[in-house]
């Protein structure tokens, strides 16, 4: 965030507090702590650690004073927590959402919950605990409980008493949907409540007790509780509110240790909120390894719309950009509001430094894809094995890659391991900078492709092995696609191609992050050559890909890496003046503002 005085903060994530000893209270601080420079999270740290302050808390407390504030898109589209970060801030903000070409699929997290019997074991371990405590309030200190059930016959949202605090998330549901009323009677009372919320677990173990897939709306799905388990749906909506004021009541702040029953409330009031948007989806086991049983209930999600209403309802201005948001016309559909301003800037460079191609057969002329009937093909494969090989023998420094192996240079894997995957780039750097050179493998929806950049001699070529489908026969994903084909008109394969193109951009974006950088994209995939395919991808890519660099087969592509690492390695002017002009100096603004940007736009 950036304050007043011109000052620059990253705030450090929830799971980073550091404790400290002595602490003071954090009230006193009620000016700038710091001198006007550029505090990264490492300085509220340190000086938290001086104050005896913890740094979370710190970063917290200077929100009130920024002008400008950066964080994650949770912050603002979780109800959870933005109703504890972001509810102090005021209507005239201005709110951008940048790399947002996945905003449609974050709103959707954000109100979807999963229950597995993991779940429910934890879940009645910490009633038995809540039991306890409960009882011993009892004993001690029966007053406290009385004044809470008071308090639940006002209301509690009226009240305000849990709009969230340092302890407890607020609640899951939009604030809009919270009810302004008392709790119902039967869950006014803690040992009542406990009741409720057995019986709820008790059902939700026997419909995990399956053997096919389930899926129902949650109109069914409440209608099937209270008839079988004898809960309302007026019950359900409470049930997170009612948690968190029972934990309240009973001084428990261990937030980890209680996160079971959190999680069945937050699905409990969710449910029993929404009645369009969602589905209740029950998989008996995983289908990447259906001999082994792993039951989960899926409270999905499928109206992007849903979390960032509130967003565009209370904020003024709410800017949404990314190098890869395109088709741009496909994401006020799918979050449902209507843009008064949108467009498509073109990417200025002094030099032609991106060189796309589409590949589409191998160099014995046989089309290469990753289709579901052609990727087993032994002709595919040594097709694709052979690119990468003959590429790596001509590419210098790095190349990374969607998806085979070589021994030309060092290879390294992303896998779901965070520290194995951090080791596997740390070492393909050291392999870059000494000069040997190495090839990455990763995932087109891993980690890698959405937040690490391969810049300058680190990714000097990225090869999109195939076309990043989701994986078409997941029951949420069928669900999301009829939801939105019978609410906003889209079409299944149209959604499945817009969503997949736009990973294939983002892939294949690690590799240019400057103007003075360079590099190559291949797409390797026949289906790339198609129109309605490759006219989903990004403006800045499509200006660089040429007539002659479509339809192109191993040789034909080799040949191009050969022109255009030549070309790359002459002398690069950084000022524009034996090219085209990128830097632009005050008069070129004036002249700018007199004549418009109409030849900047798309």
């Amino acid at each position: 965030m950036m304050a007043k005085w011109g000052q620059t903060f990253l705030a450090p994530h929830p799971g980073t507090r550091d404790r400290v000893s002595n602490p003071r209270p954090l009230a006193v601080v009620c000016e700038n702590p710091f001198s006007t420079a550029a505090r990264p999270p490492e300085d509220l740290r340190a000086f938290g650690k001086n104050r005896g302050w913890c740094p979370y808390f710190l970063a917290r407390h200077m929100v009130q004073f920024a002008n400008v504030i950066v964080y994650s898109y949770q912050y603002l589209l979780d109800p959870k927590v933005a109703g504890i970060i972001s509810k102090e801030l005021q209507k005239e903000s201005v709110i951008v959402f940048d790399e947002a070409h996945n905003i449609d699929n974050v709103c959707i997290e954000a109100l979807s919950v999963s229950v597995r019997r993991v779940t429910l074991e934890g879940a009645n371990r910490n009633l038995n605990k809540i039991r306890q405590e409960i009882d011993r309030f009892k004993a001690t200190d029966a007053g406290r409980l009385r004044a809470e059930y008071n308090r639940l016959i006002e209301g509690l949202a009226l009240r305000g008493d849990l709009s969230g605090t340092d302890q407890w998330l607020a609640n899951p549901a939009l604030p809009n949907d919270i009810l302004k009323e008392a709790v119902p009677g039967n869950i006014r009372r803690a040992e009542h409540f406990v009741h409720v919320l057995r019986r709820l677990l008790q059902y939700l173990g026997g419909r995990l007790d399956t053997e096919n897939v389930e899926k129902e709306s949650p109109v069914s799905f409440v209608s099937s509780l209270n008839s079988q388990a004898g809960i309302e749906q007026k019950t359900l909506k409470f049930c997170y509110d009612r948690l968190h004021s029972l934990m309240m009541t009973l001084e428990i702040t261990d937030t980890d240790e209680f996160l079971p029953i959190q999680t069945v409330c937050d699905f409990a009031t969710l449910v029993g909120t929404y009645a369009r948007g969602f589905s209740i989806i029950i998989e008996p086991y995983d289908e990447r390894m259906p001999h082994i049983p792993d039951p989960i209930l899926q409270l999905s999600c499928h109206d992007a719309s849903l979390a960032i209403k509130p967003v565009f309802d209370r904020f003024q201005s709410v800017v949404i950009t990314s190098g890869t948001l395109s088709p741009i016309d496909l994401y006020p559909r799918l979050l449902s509001f209507n843009p008064v301003v949108s467009r498509s800037f073109k990417m200025s460079m002094t030099r032609d430094c991106i060189c796309p191609m589409v590949l589409t057969r191998g160099s014995d002329q046989l089309p290469v894809s990753t289709k579901f009937d052609m990727r087993s093909d032994p002709g595919v494969v040594r097709n694709y094995g052979k690119l990468l090989v003959e590429m790596v023998s001509v590419v210098p420094d790095g190349v990374v890659c969607f998806f085979e192996i070589t021994q030309q240079k060092l290879v390294f894997f992303e896998t779901q391991d965070v520290v194995e995957t951090t080791l596997a780039l740390d070492n393909y750097r050291r392999a870059c900078d000494c000069g040997r050179g190495a090839v990455f493998f990763s995932v087109a929806r891993g980690k890698v492709a959405e937040g690490i950049d391969f810049d300058r001699h680190y990714g000097r070529l990225v090869v999109m092995f195939g076309v990043p489908f989701q994986y078409t026969l997941s029951k949420i994903l069928l669900a999301r696609l009829e939801y939105l084909r019978d609410t906003f008109q889209i079409k299944e394969g149209d959604f499945l191609t817009f969503d997949a193109l736009r990973q294939a951009a983002q892939c294949v974006g690690r590799v240019i992050r400057s103007k003075a950088d360079y590099g190559m994209m291949i797409f390797a995939d026949k289906r790339y050559s198609r129109h309605d395919k490759r006219s989903k991808l990004p403006g800045w890519i499509l200006s660089h890909l040429r007539d002659a660099h479509l339809n192109l087969s191993t040789d034909m592509a080799i040949h191009i890496a050969r022109e255009f690492l030549r070309k790359m390695a002459q002398p690069y002017d950084k000022t524009g003046t034996m090219g085209r002009k990128t830097l632009l100096t005050q008069e070129d603004l004036e002249k700018m503002a007199e004549t418009g940007v109409q030849d900047m736009v798309y």
